[in-house]
C-alpha cells in the first residue's frame, strides 16, 4: 500500500554584516617656543700673590758672600787658627818639659811638623738647593655672579582631530526558503 508522503526541504537564511571601520586621525603640532637667556652679571676682584726667595746661604756655598760676612768668617778663621797654634805650642812645650824622661822630644816635634797629613782632595759639590728659603703668600680671587632669569614665550598649538564614523549594515547572503513536496 502506498502511503502518501509529505517532503519538506528548508534552506536556512544567512545574514552577513558589512562593516565600514571608523577612521580617526590626530595630529599634534609642536608648541612654538621662544626662549632667551640673558647673560649673568659677573664681577671679579683679585689680590696678587707674593713669592720671596732668599738665596743668601746658597750663594755663600758657591763663595758669593757679602763683604761683611766674608770679614766675619775671616775673623773667625783667624781666631781658630790662633787657638790651634797656641794649643800646638803648649803641647810642644809639654813634650820639651818631659825631656828628662828620656828620648829626643826635639826630633819628635820636628817629625810632626815636617810631615803634615795629606791635604784633602779639592773636589766638593757646591750649591745645595735645600738652603734656598722660599715663602709664598697666595693671592685671593673673589667672584660674584648674579644670574639672570630666562625669558620663555610658549604658544601651545591645539591638536588637529578628524573622525569619520563607521557604519554597520546587514546584508542577506542567503535567503531562507521552504520547499514542500507531496508524493503519493
Amino acid at each position: 500500500m502506498n502511503i502518501p508522503q509529505l517532503q519538506i526541504q528548508t534552506t536556512r537564511g544567512i545574514l552577513g554584516l558589512q562593516i565600514d571601520k571608523p577612521v580617526q586621525e590626530i595630529e599634534q603640532p609642536k608648541a612654538t617656543i621662544h626662549q632667551e637667556q640673558p647673560a649673568a652679571i659677573l664681577e671679579m676682584s683679585t689680590t696678587s700673590s707674593q713669592l720671596s726667595i732668599d738665596t743668601t746661604e746658597a750663594r755663600a756655598d758657591i763663595d758669593l758672600k757679602s763683604p761683611l760676612r766674608r770679614g766675619d768668617e775671616n775673623a773667625q778663621y783667624g781666631m781658630q787658627t790662633i787657638l790651634e797654634g797656641i794649643a800646638r805650642r803648649a803641647q810642644e812645650g809639654q813634650q820639651l818639659m818631659q825631656i828628662e824622661n828620656g828620648g829626643n822630644p826635639i826630633a819628635d816635634i820636628a817629625k810632626q811638623n815636617t810631615n803634615p797629613p795629606p791635604a784633602p782632595l779639592g773636589i766638593r759639590f757646591v750649591g745645595n738647593r735645600t738652603k734656598i728659603q722660599m715663602s709664598f703668600q697666595p693671592g685671593t680671587l673673589n667672584i660674584n655672579a648674579t644670574p639672570q632669569k630666562p625669558v620663555f614665550d610658549v604658544q601651545v598649538n591645539k591638536p588637529i582631530h578628524t573622525y569619520t564614523t563607521g557604519k554597520v549594515s546587514g546584508v542577506m547572503e542567503q535567503y531562507p526558503s521552504i520547499q514542500i513536496d507531496w508524493k503519493v
